[in-house]
């Protein structure tokens, strides 16, 4: 198949539609430097730009970032407060910038633990990116696979108990549309940075059937490139089209 055969088809067949990423390494990029944890926190901000860039100009449909699990309360008081403060200052700093580009954003996870400044701050950003219709980004933050899970047994409980629900309708649509994804297609392809082989409890129901790619690049340092190669595994494993990465971003150039 040719390189032009293989791009021009490769928007319907190659991209998946909904790419989650664990974020993994920003604490070991900034100790290889010298540097305090949240150095590297701050440094992979940019990594987040990059990745969000990438995905809505390849026309992605969804992108879930795993920024801070429920189990990251355990790390240590300062740092815990350096993330919620960081998490505050990107959400102020991006939101314009997002809403321009047209791209939805939605924090999943239990917010009763944040501050009520993140709490208004979150709000504010999801209600300003509310209508629109490209790449649905969702920051999962404070978030936990088994949380997601119980909080939609819970709903399912409440909505049987208020006679919205019956028993014989309980199947596995009622499950997916009570979860914090719920109108988004089932993750296609789960990128894990840093190293590790695990899915961390996140998002357990809809990584049933995900691809899963794991890249020992720490997420400060993955960029485009690192991207594109990820996109280019799931093609060949999932579409048989075997493109490469550099195929990949071929298709951005031509397409931008």
């Amino acid at each position: 198949m040719s390189l032009e055969a293989s791009l021009g088809d490769l928007p319907n067949k190659g991209i998946p539609r909904h790419v989650a990423i664990i974020m993994d390494g920003n604490g070991r990029w900034a100790q290889q430097r010298g540097k305090m944890r949240v150095f590297g926190h701050k440094a992979g901000v940019q990594a987040v730009r990059n990745a969000v860039s990438f995905a809505s100009r390849l026309g992605i449909e969804a992108l879930t970032l795993f920024a801070f699990s429920s189990e990251n309360w355990r790390r240590p008081e300062s740092e815990v407060s350096a993330l919620m403060e960081l998490f505050i200052h990107v959400l102020g700093g991006e939101v314009k910038k997002l809403h321009k580009s047209n791209i939805r954003l939605r924090v999943i996870g239990e917010q009763s633990r944040f501050s009520e400044r993140l709490q208004q701050k979150v709000a504010a950003a999801e209600a300003l990116t509310a209508n629109n219709t490209g790449l649905v980004l969702n920051v999962a933050a404070n978030y936990g696979g088994r949380w997601d899970l119980l909080q939609a047994f819970q709903r399912v409980q409440s909505d049987m108990d208020a006679g919205l629900l019956e028993s014989s309708q309980l199947n596995e649509d009622a499950i997916t549309s009570r979860l914090t994804t719920a109108g988004l297609p089932d993750v296609d392809l789960l990128i894990r940075t840093g190293g590790d082989h695990r899915i961390s409890n996140f998002l357990l129901w809809q990584l049933a059937y995900a691809e899963l790619y794991f890249t020992p690049v720490l997420w400060p340092d993955f960029d485009e490139v690192a991207f594109s190669e990820a996109i280019a595994s799931f093609a060949s494993r999932e579409r048989r089209f075997g493109c490469t990465g550099e195929q990949i971003r071929a298709l951005l150039a031509h397409s931008g």
